[in-house]
């Protein structure tokens, strides 16, 4: 009877010390949807609206997926089409 409590409190004391990862969230408000392309929006479409973006990645596997990125955003198309625009966080000087 005495046995598993004794091995339930050595594991606990050869547990060691508990870490924890800081995770930053950008607020909903720092980048409305507005501000980025729709999706179904097509490349020449989000280029018209936005500009030219700052960089431009290749389309990698199958079906291709590529990246536009801009200052304030990124966006993801599959084929010529975005599935995704999703905000850049912004860093704080702090």
């Amino acid at each position: 009877m005495r046995i598993p409590l004794i091995a339930a409190g050595l594991l606990l004391v050869l547990a060691g010390p508990v870490c924890a990862e800081t995770l930053d969230i950008v607020p909903a408000t720092a980048n409305p949807p507005g501000n980025r392309p729709d999706r179904g929006m097509s490349m020449e479409r989000v280029e018209a609206k936005f500009g030219a973006p700052t960089a431009r990645r290749p389309a990698v596997g199958d079906p291709p997926i590529s990246r536009w990125e801009y200052p304030g955003f990124v966006v993801f198309f599959e084929k010529s089409r975005v599935i995704h625009a999703i905000a850049r966080p912004t860093r704080s000087s702090g």
